[in-house]
């Protein structure tokens, strides 16, 4: 395993109880760059034939997957271990959101690891003491089940924030148009409101100009939508056809 893959935490799940549970959380691992999952006594056994579906393509989770008998021998090498809960266990540990938690990681000298629970009753005490810190988030108290991919997303989500991965919207936003386009549009839109009397009062005009442009300026179009723009006021000072 390179430098690399070490650094990166991995993600035990104790006594998980489905397969399709343990295919969501690879899933939502592997959507942030984290590759390595550990099992602790799956309920029905490993591997599970309902894991690789609701994987939805995070195959190499699932198969680099390895299974332990306790909570301790998944950790034994992990000199960080954060335990994922939000009630109390009757422990005493410092107590962290999953963005502390993972900007603590990204420092850690160590191998670190997420801890998740069972689905339907969470981390028992026991495995809670294993762990350096209590990794909890604020959420709402009248209601406060994550289901496990969830709860495995919000942790993978905060380690990628160190981590560098492509945003994949990045590469098609456009650039603002240049600042000459933009005073196209404004110069446009000024010349269809001045003969309608809008920047009436005159001693109001330079302000209400000053307003309109901050407007326009704000959303920082690109030149598509500019363009766009400037078509939609020339098709309105178009007299309609009879």
């Amino acid at each position: 395993m390179s430098e690399a893959d070490t650094r990166k935490p991995v993600v035990v799940l104790v006594r998980p109880q489905l397969g399709e549970n343990i295919g969501k959380a690879a899933r939502a691992m592997l959507n942030f760059g984290l590759t390595e999952l550990r099992l602790v006594e799956p309920r029905d056994g490993w591997p599970n034939p309902s894991a690789g579906p609701a994987a939805a393509g995070a195959d190499v989770v699932l198969e680099r997957a390895q299974v332990y008998a306790t909570t301790a021998e998944a950790v034994a090498d992990c000199a960080h271990v954060y335990a994922t809960t939000v009630r109390k266990r009757g422990v005493t540990k410092p107590v962290v959101t999953p963005e502390e938690a993972a900007r603590q990681m990204a420092g850690n000298i160590g191998r670190s690891a997420f801890l998740f629970g069972p689905e339907r009753s969470g981390l028992e005490t026991d495995d809670v003491a294993l762990a350096r810190a209590i990794l909890t988030v604020p959420i709402n108290p009248d209601f406060g089940s994550l289901n496990l991919a969830q709860a495995v997303i919000l942790c993978a989500y905060e380690w990628s924030k160190h981590e560098t991965l492509v945003q994949p919207t990045q590469e098609a936003l456009l650039p603002p148009a240049p600042q000459d386009d933009l005073e196209g549009l404004i110069d446009h839109l000024d010349r269809m409101l001045e003969p309608k009397g809008y920047f009436l009062p005159e001693s109001r005009a330079e302000a209400t100009r000053r307003t309109l442009r901050g407007v326009l300026t704000k959303p920082g179009w690109n030149h598509l939508e500019v363009r766009t723009l400037r078509g939609v006021l020339s098709s309105l000072q178009r007299e309609p056809k009879p």
